[in-house]
């Protein structure tokens, strides 16, 4: 087995994104919850690319810290040429939590490549960088206006990590002392021949990470390029942003021949048989609306939230509700809000928020899944998604088909958990349009 690429995802929403992106372009990528036994890569045969879902987004520095760099020397003994950091598509993070500055700090220590590359710019999921300073849609998959990140109606109001800074550079200085050059618009949109020649004389001036604009597919394509003559096996090129990595990388393996996009046909069906289950702990306006539109077309709400959402009574109670609605035949919305995040909640737990949200979130939907005829289930929050799928004891998942973009349904592994087999989608909180769960 000769792996492409690996990367390691802040959490399971920007995970499952990534594999979709390679997934769909043709190359086989399984997605593990940890970094990879040999006897689980054995087990799946021969990968050109792997996926770890991490929990890094809802971190401290320190604790990023004592994740990362056994993970990151892991991934960097399977070989592969490229290792690239997964984060949000918005980059939202803080010095306090879930910072990048830090990923660049420890990812410099275990690969010491000659340089980081940053690529943010993701524009199939409406992200845009332009002159270092980051636009995003309002809602993945949706027809929302496009604001700058500063201005974004939901990211920066985010409960725990506010975008308040659109240019990437200054937001990043904020979170490490680490020098940061600018690959622009008006370079990345040179020929090749100049496009790498102007990377090599900004190289020369020795930038500890260079981040990369991207309007179009046709960038990332070039950036593809300019990345990959920079990585080898003997020597992978670590790397830190979004999906437009991985949708750099196969756009300029495809037009190279290396792989051959694979054709429109999925063994999945897109529509479920029989109900199907939503666990959502996002707080974003999107999923908001999503939740109200769905219970205006025949799903049923449980609520799971406030300051009972670990009390064990409570979440049975919740689990009962769930799974006599589900009998019924009705789809369900398990949610831990609906109007925006518990202020209360958010004081008493602090940084564990997203933990405690998404072990009580995960463990309800497996006692729901041991009991009601589910075969399809989203779970809906990037900063939850990562502790409710552990709780449901996920270890891998596959692609099964697309649905979105950025939240393929896919088909989970999840030995002696109810889970197993099941069609799951990861879905973040800005990712789909209003009819979203009408959809799944």
């Amino acid at each position: 087995m000769s792996l492409w690429l690996t990367y390691y995802a802040d959490d399971f929403t920007g995970a499952t994104d990534a594999l979709e992106q390679l997934t769909v372009a043709g190359v086989r990528t399984v997605l593990f919850t940890e970094p990879p036994t040999a006897r689980q890569l054995k087990q799946y045969g021969n990968l050109q690319a792997i996926g770890v879902a991490g929990m890094t987004r809802a971190m401290t520095p320190a604790a990023m810290e004592r994740a990362l760099q056994p993970a990151f020397k892991r991934l960097k003994a399977l070989g592969a040429p490229h290792v690239h950091y997964k984060v949000c598509s918005t980059f939202d993070s803080s010095p306090r939590v879930g910072s990048i500055g830090k990923v660049l700090e420890v990812g410099a220590g275990v690969f010491r490549s000659p340089f980081i590359p940053i690529v943010a710019g993701a524009p199939m999921l409406g992200r845009y960088c332009v002159f270092g300073n980051l636009f995003a849609r309002f809602g993945i998959g949706s027809d929302g206006v496009v604001h700058r990140l500063d201005r974004h109606p939901s990211v920066s109001r985010h409960p725990v990590t506010p975008m308040t800074e659109a240019d990437l550079r200054i937001h990043l200085s904020k979170q490490t002392g680490m020098r940061v050059a600018l690959f622009d618009v008006l370079h990345v949109g040179l020929s090749l021949k100049e496009a790498r020649a102007a990377l090599a004389r900004m190289l020369r001036g020795k930038p500890d990470a260079v981040l990369f604009d991207a309007i179009t597919v046709a960038d990332l394509r070039r950036i593809g390029e300019l990345l990959d003559a920079h990585a080898s096996g003997a020597k992978p090129l670590f790397s830190v942003g979004s999906s437009g990595v991985e949708r750099a990388l196969v756009e300029h393996w495809i037009t190279g021949g290396r792989i051959r996009k694979r054709a429109t046909r999925w063994p999945s069906t897109k529509r479920a048989r029989g109900p199907v289950l939503i666990g959502s702990g996002s707080c974003s306006a999107v999923t908001r609306g999503q939740i109200e539109y769905g219970l205006k077309h025949a799903f049923v709400e449980v609520l799971l939230g406030g300051s009972q959402i670990s009390d064990l009574r409570f979440q049975k109670n919740a689990v009962a509700e769930a799974v006599e609605q589900l009998r019924k035949g009705k789809s369900v919305i398990v949610h831990t809000t609906r109007t925006g995040p518990d202020a209360g909640l958010l004081r008493t737990l602090g940084d564990r928020t997203s933990a405690v949200l998404g072990d009580a979130l995960g463990r309800v939907l497996r006692w729901i899944l041991e009991q009601a005829p589910v075969r399809r289930v989203c779970i809906a929050g990037g900063d939850t998604a990562s502790y409710a799928a552990r709780a449901l004891g996920v270890e891998a998942l596959e692609m099964s088909a697309p649905l979105t973009p950025g939240a393929p349904v896919c088909r989970a592994h999840a030995p002696g958990s109810p889970a197993d087999g099941r069609e799951f989608v990861f879905k973040g909180g800005q990712v789909g349009a209003e009819n979203y769960f009408e959809m799944l």
